[in-house]
């Protein structure tokens, strides 16, 4: 039986999609809220997950960027009813492979669902996710990289936290936006430990780590990735 996790805070339209796809066979666990949805998609395997936007405690946006910092294949669609067009690009670059807005008919939401679930059955390989810059090479898949002390392996925060800037680049990303994406919404550990791990890149990735070009420090703010 095939998992969807949704994500919806309009309790009329969460039971009524949910009870259409358990008619359909499917299995179907629910989240009223970000935290829940997180607390979910990190704890359980989903065969695609449908995201409203408009959520409370995290919004749509900020649980896919966060998701997608570990999972980059499980497919999402947002189902929200902002329907500009620069909401559904944000939708889109923070990771989700489908945007439909509200008010939707279920056969084309359930139509979608088949789509993006076969096409991944079809290609159920981790494909190598790599990213280049300089002379340095990260895969995000597997964690291995290439930089200063030649072949290594990141830790998977590590990797999460690259992958937020790197996402990210030319932006500037605080630090309370890093905790919140990289350690999560409940725990937050200090904000010296994120300067550790920017220190820890320069090593790893910088020609010469005390005069960065990669990783910048924003005074008073956060970081910003250069390429």
């Amino acid at each position: 039986m095939l998992r969807i996790l949704l994500v919806e805070d309009e309790e009329n339209i969460r039971e009524t999609v949910k009870l259409n796809f358990e008619m359909e066979d499917y299995e179907v666990v629910t989240a009223a809220d970000g935290r829940k949805a997180l607390k979910h998609a990190a704890e359980q395997h989903f065969d695609i997950m449908i995201v409203d936007v408009m959520l409370p405690e995290v919004n749509g946006f900020q649980v896919v960027e966060q998701i997608r910092l570990s999972d980059r294949e499980t497919p999402i669609i947002f189902l929200t009813a902002k329907d500009q067009a620069q909401d559904r690009i944000q939708g889109l670059k923070k990771g989700a492979d489908d945007y439909l807005t509200k008010p939707f008919v279920f056969e084309e939401l359930l139509l979608r669902v088949r789509r993006l679930i076969e096409r991944t059955s079809k290609n159920p390989e981790v494909k190598p996710d790599l990213y280049v810059f300089g002379k340095n090479q990260v895969n995000f898949a597997t964690y291995e990289a290439t930089g200063n002390q030649g072949n290594f392996t990141l830790t998977k925060k590590e990797a999460m936290l690259l992958k937020l800037l790197t996402d990210r680049q030319g932006e500037v990303v605080s630090r309370q936006q890093i905790l919140q994406s990289v350690w999560g919404y409940d725990v937050y550990p200090s904000t010296r430990t994120i300067d550790n791990f920017i220190l820890s890149f320069r090593k790893y990735f910088e020609t010469e780590p005390k005069v960065p070009t990669h990783f910048l420090s924003v005074r008073g703010v956060g970081y910003k990735f250069v390429s």
